[in-house]
């Protein structure tokens, strides 16, 4: 029998631009702490490695001594910022819904995994309108290790039914890069994400430029 065909995406900067909520919300705990606004559009890739580096770089543009101790306890209020305007300018990339929808119909099994926390994940993939494409979502907190360590990928394609042997993923960053290459995949970096084309300086497997074109590599991907 043939094996069912794996694609497993990340969230944050490939099926969606979460970047300025993300900000926001990191702005919202030094504004409430008395502070100016450190973060900006420019900080889109930063935004994209965590909640805590964009923390650490806030903490960087203020005056003042600053640890990780000030880091543990800004988070709890930036989770809370973020959970409570997660979709206010996030959008989908262009063509991702349609992407999503050849893909099943050609027979692919989809799964997201995340470094997002799981329950955030699953809040903003329902209200992006995407949740019934994906058999599994894999997040931050769902196992007690995260990206890069396999585990969670392996997880989101066992959860699919699917095999690593034909899977890949999909992704924005070199985090991505790390867990495909752990997992023994093929690591796909879109080319429209913060860093942009620039990816290719992480030496990928391959680059998508465009959902349109996202079938036509997973085909020459997995057959």
């Amino acid at each position: 029998m043939l094996q069912v065909r794996t694609v497993v995406f990340d969230l944050d900067g490939t099926l969606a631009d979460t970047s300025a909520d993300l900000l926001a919300a990191a702005n919202r705990y030094f504004i409430d702490a008395g502070h100016h606004a450190p973060l900006d559009s420019r900080d889109a890739l930063t935004a994209f490695a965590g909640g805590r580096a964009m923390l650490r770089l806030g903490f960087s543009r203020l005056s003042g001594a600053w640890d990780e101790a000030d880091v543990d306890r800004a988070f709890p209020v930036f989770i809370a910022a973020y959970a409570g305007a997660i979709d206010t300018h996030t959008r989908l990339y262009p063509g991702t819904a349609e992407a999503l929808q050849r893909l099943t119909d050609l027979g692919f099994a989809l799964a997201i995994c995340t470094n997002k926390p799981q329950a955030l994940a699953e809040d903003l993939v329902q209200k992006l309108g995407i949740r019934p494409f994906f058999g599994a979502l894999v997040g931050a907190d769902t196992l007690p290790v995260r990206k890069p360590d396999p585990a969670p990928y392996r997880l989101a394609v066992d959860r699919v039914g699917g095999t690593v042997a034909r899977s890949f993923l999909l992704g924005d960053t070199v985090t991505d890069l790390h867990t495909a290459r752990a997992a023994g995949v093929p690591a796909v970096l879109v080319g429209f994400g913060p860093e942009g084309p620039g990816v290719v300086r992480l030496g990928p497997d391959a680059i998508l430029a465009q959902y349109a074109d996202l079938a036509t590599l997973a085909l020459g991907l997995l057959g």
